[in-house]
This record gives structure tokens, C-alpha cells and sequence, in this order.
């Protein structure tokens, strides 16, 4: 299995370029990470933001660390961006994600993204309004790619979630997107697709199946977050906890679909109160748990 990490274990904890990248290569063995933007926020001051990103980028190439893309984590995730209610919320959605390339760029990293975005309560039930925001956010998502190349960017990414308000939430609703926007960006997007969010039961019943997922859209899929979960709620754990996603369940998935470029980023995000101590050593026995089964 191509082993990456997700930085979400690592907020509010191991700041700094040259500490992340010491915790990453050093303590836990890895060299293939994502960057979450929870880190270094897309929204700071240019002027300020992009010195601070690109410290985390020299350090972790001076670690021999490959930076795979950036992404938007916790702070990103609670705003509704692209399907926002109103044209001043989707635009500031717009602004977000070209900030984020921005950063992105300046790192020197070449692919960056985040969940597509989620319609307000009111709006997810009217189908009409659904449809003309989600075909207003592909127009905009098409414009952003054509953003992203200029600033050298070759990927961008669009995570499925687990919320029937969110789109793309189903195997269905992630492939309609991916044609849609693939028929007319400036570069390929793909999907990041999360096993927890995948095989969550209450909404997707017998299609919370990831060989659904490769059957539906697997030709789009880029790479994958992965963590454990009981398939009850969006869990993001990691695999020294009991549940439905076993390493040795993911080792035979990677198998038996001869997967070899994609990546599985380990996201795991722990409670703020816990220790650091108690963080690394969980995550040491979590990547040993996960080799053993490859």
C-alpha cells in the first residue's frame, strides 16, 4: 500500500516546518504527506500567510518528505463555499478555494482541494434551487481550474461527503460531478475519496460499500483518506480503536484492485484535550498496524 499522511493529527500540536517534518519522517517513518490548511490558513494575509507556508514545504523537502497536495481540513469543512445560500456566500466560497491555490502554488505543490461544499437546509430540499446552484458552482469550479494552471497547479481535488445537504454526497452524485467538470477544466480534478464517509450506513444503506465506489466512479478516483470508523457516524479515528475498517481490509482492497498510484492519506483528527505524548504513541502503533498488514 502507498502510505501518506493527512498533517489533521498534528493541529494545535507540532508547529513549524522543521518540528512537523522531525514528528513525520523521524518518529513516525513517513515521507508522502497532505497538507491541511488548518495549518496555515488560506484567508491570512498574503504577506504573512505564504513566508510561514513555504517554511513547512523547504523543511519538509530538506526531510526528503514529498508534500502530495494541500487541503482543506476542520475550519474549511464548516462553511458551505460553492452551494452556499446567496451569491455573496459563493463567492467568498470562490475566494476561499483561490487562496488556498495560491498557498498552494507558493509551496510549490501541484495539486490542492477540498469537499465541493453544501447547500443551506432550506435549499437541499428544493430541487429546483439545488439545481441551479449546483449548475452555478460547476460554471465557477471551471473558472477556478483555469486559475489553478496559471498558477501551475496540475490536480484538483473534490472530497465526497457524508451529508445528504453536501454534494457530492453518493458514489452517483461523484460521478456526475467529475463529468460535468472534467468535460470542461483546465486541468483534471479527481475525487478524494474517505472510506468513513463512504461507508456511512445511515445514508447510503447497501451502497456504503467501497467496491460500490469503485464501480460507480473509480476511474476518477485520485486517492484516499483513510481512518477507522464504526460506519454510525463520521468517526475519524485511528486503527488502534475497534470498528469497520480494519488495515488488513484495506491491504486486500489495494490488492484486489491492483491499485498502485493512488495514496492512502491516514486522516486521523483527535480530540484537542488529548496529550501529545498519547497522540504520537497511538500513531506509531497505527502505522505499525497498517505496514504489518501490507
Amino acid at each position: 500500500m502507498k502510505l501518506g499522511l493527512n498533517l489533521s493529527f498534528a493541529i494545535k500540536r507540532w508547529l513549524g516546518g522543521d518540528a512537523m517534518a522531525h514528528i513525520v519522517k523521524d518518529e513516525l517513518g513517513l515521507d508522502i504527506v497532505q497538507f491541511t490548511w488548518d495549518l496555515v490558513d488560506p484567508w491570512w494575509p498574503a504577506e504573512k500567510r505564504d513566508p510561514i507556508a513555504r517554511e513547512y514545504a523547504a523543511a519538509f523537502r530538506r526531510a526528503g518528505i514529498t508534500i502530495e497536495s494541500t487541503f482543506g481540513g476542520l475550519a474549511s469543512y464548516t462553511y458551505n463555499h460553492l452551494l452556499g445560500p446567496t451569491p455573496e456566500l459563493r463567492a467568498l466560497g470562490k475566494e476561499h478555494l483561490k487562496r488556498a491555490i495560491d498557498m498552494t502554488s507558493e509551496m510549490e505543490v501541484r495539486a490542492a482541494g477540498m469537499p465541493f461544499g453544501s447547500f443551506s437546509s432550506a435549499d437541499a430540499l428544493d430541487p429546483s434551487r439545488r439545481e441551479a446552484i449546483y449548475k452555478e458552482a460547476v460554471e465557477t469550479y471551471v473558472d477556478i481550474s483555469r486559475y489553478a494552471k496559471e498558477k501551475g497547479l496540475e490536480t484538483l481535488y473534490v472530497e465526497p461527503v457524508p451529508l445528504a445537504t453536501e454534494f457530492p454526497s453518493s458514489a452517483t452524485d461523484a460521478l456526475r460531478l467529475m463529468k460535468d467538470l472534467n468535460a470542461q477544466t483546465a486541468i483534471p480534478v479527481r475525487l478524494m475519496v474517505d472510506w468513513g464517509h463512504a461507508l456511512f450506513t445511515p445514508l447510503f444503506g447497501e451502497q456504503a460499500d467501497m467496491d460500490y465506489w469503485m464501480k460507480t466512479c473509480g476511474e476518477y478516483i485520485g486517492a484516499f483518506h483513510i481512518q477507522q470508523s464504526d460506519g454510525l457516524l463520521d468517526r475519524h479515528w485511528n486503527f488502534t480503536r475497534d470498528g469497520i475498517i480494519t488495515p488488513e481490509r484495506l491491504a486486500e482492497f489495494w490488492k484486489r484492485h491492483k491499485l498502485a498510484d493512488q495514496t492512502y492519506f491516514m486522516e486521523i483528527i483527535y480530540p484537542f484535550e488529548e496529550t501529545d505524548e498519547h497522540v504520537l504513541a497511538d500513531m506509531k502503533a497505527s502505522v505499525a498496524l497498517l505496514r504489518q498488514a501490507a
